[in-house]
């Protein structure tokens, strides 16, 4: 029964993350567009120059330094520590849980952005290259997805109402300026960032609530 239980929590969790991205790219596949999307976009464009981004010279490069913490590299390298570190401590089930977590997160985005085949904004040019779908921002999800089951573990480690707030408060300042970076390169529509937001976060506090059902607490232990 409680097997049943953990497993339905799971899937509940995960299930509501499957919905927000099946409403979502529902209604983008179908054609209909967001006002705010383009209202977005052109607002981080100069005035009467759309093709020059808003703000000073150096902004562009910080945004695009911003958005690789989101990337691939970036994003597999730090689950990966995290999974041998997690290892090494002999925190085996939460480490399984980390990889299971961020690996079926980063499939199921992937298939999202093939089902729906959003192409990305054409109201001027990209600031960096990208090649496939825009729906979800694979950025904002897999950030969301690794970068909060990263600060929920390390809440488990440290004492103080305080020093918890400021972890969880800072990683969320880190994903949403990786969303906010996508926009501003002119890679992905707010929707795609938004979905992807919404949905990285789900399934990560769905992983996250079954391994604490399981007991699986990163707590420093005795040898």
């Amino acid at each position: 029964a409680a097997c049943v239980m953990l497993l339905g929590i799971l899937l509940a969790a995960l299930a509501g993350a499957v919905l927000v991205l099946t409403i979502l790219g529902r209604t983008i596949a179908h054609g209909d567009r967001f006002a705010f999307d383009s209202a977005i976009m052109l607002a981080l464009r100069q005035d009467g120059n759309p093709a020059i981004p808003a703000g000073p010279l150096w902004l562009k490069q910080a945004m695009v330094d911003v958005t690789a913490l989101g990337g691939e590299t970036v994003l597999t390298l730090a689950a990966a520590l995290t999974i041998g570190f997690l290892a090494a401590s002999r925190h085996v089930l939460a480490a399984a849980l980390v990889f299971g977590g961020t690996v079926t997160g980063s499939i199921a985005v992937a298939v999202a952005k093939s089902l729906v085949g959003r192409e990305r904004p054409a109201l001027v040019d990209h600031l960096v290259e990208v090649s496939s779908a825009s729906f979800p921002s694979g950025h904002a999800a897999n950030s969301a997805i690794v970068y909060l089951t990263l600060a929920l573990l390390l809440v488990q480690t440290v004492h103080g109402h305080a020093a918890r707030v400021y972890i969880l408060a800072a990683t969320a300042v880190l994903v949403v300026l990786i969303g906010v970076s996508r926009l501003y390169l002119h890679v992905h529509w707010p929707s795609d960032v938004v979905g992807g937001w919404v949905f990285g976060t789900i399934w990560a506090l769905g992983w996250w609530a079954l391994g604490r059902k399981l007991g699986a607490d990163t707590r420093a232990q005795r040898p």
